[in-house]
């Protein structure tokens, strides 16, 4: 259903663009940036045989009620809805987040083959491993991919992988940081890379960080990093690529146009 790789990108940058990633071969768009109702529904009807998935439908945001009808309206055999919190410091109401996906859940009436969980931590992955298909990781190092997968057992397994398409390793790391630098303020991402040996330094963006978060260089040299993924347990890997070239990707990747 998803191929093994696909095209992560915000739903406001993406509007009527996503059959580029189809006729490229990608198998997967990952709709991301909470896309809504109207969003979905849009990507499925401009595009006609690429998977489309939510990465994610935000549990503070998104009524269950009205993403489940929609989901039963829409649903067909192209959509995968991806689940998830947010960021703690703009998404939190007055319920615990973990308590939040697991009401939400509650509440979602989708099959639980079609959902995924957008997990981090080891508690909200073996959430997703009893009461879901799987897993949509976001910036997340190699390591966790190995992690995830333990967790989860058998279970899907389809993280985000940043790339920068760019041979000079100074300049790749210099698109990353400032294109990532949002990410540094949140603290389910920096929690999550210190379990990983990230020191407080690091999650600021060192050079260790962006090496380890972002495939870059030659579009062949990203190739073998998103490939490190697969290697590592998951199934699927969503590529979203902070300086475009999804061509030269596919072709690095040997997508079947």
């Amino acid at each position: 259903m998803l191929g093994t790789f696909g095209v992560w990108g915000a739903h406001q940058a993406w509007a009527g663009r996503i059959g580029e990633i189809e006729e490229l071969g990608f198998g997967t768009f990952w709709l991301g940036s909470s896309p809504g109702v109207a969003e979905i529904e849009h990507a499925l009807a401009t595009t006609s045989s690429i998977t489309i998935a939510t990465g994610i439908v935000n549990v503070w945001q998104s009524d269950p009620q009205e993403v489940s009808a929609a989901f039963a309206r829409l649903g067909g055999d192209r959509l995968l809805l991806g689940v998830g919190v947010g960021h703690r410091q703009l998404d939190q109401a007055y319920e615990k987040p973990y308590d939040k996906l697991v009401s939400y859940l509650d509440a979602l009436d989708v099959p639980a083959d079609r959902l995924l969980l957008a997990a981090l931590g080891p508690k909200v992955l073996r959430l997703a491993a009893d009461r879901t298909a799987g897993a949509h990781p976001y910036l997340v190092p190699v390591e966790h991919t190995a992690a995830a997968r333990e967790v989860l057992g058998d279970k899907l397994l389809a993280p985000e992988v940043t790339a920068v398409v760019e041979a000079d390793p100074v300049a790749a790391r210099a698109i990353a940081r400032e294109q990532l630098s949002y990410y540094f303020t949140l603290t389910n991402y920096t929690n999550n890379w210190k379990r990983y040996g990230f020191s407080d330094e690091d999650v600021r963006g060192s050079d260790r960080l962006i090496d380890a978060l972002v495939a870059h260089g030659t579009p062949d040299q990203v190739a073998e990093k998103l490939q490190a993924h697969l290697d590592a347990g998951a199934d699927h890997v969503a590529v979203q690529s902070l300086n475009g070239h999804y061509a030269e990707l596919a072709s690095a990747l040997g997508l079947k146009r």
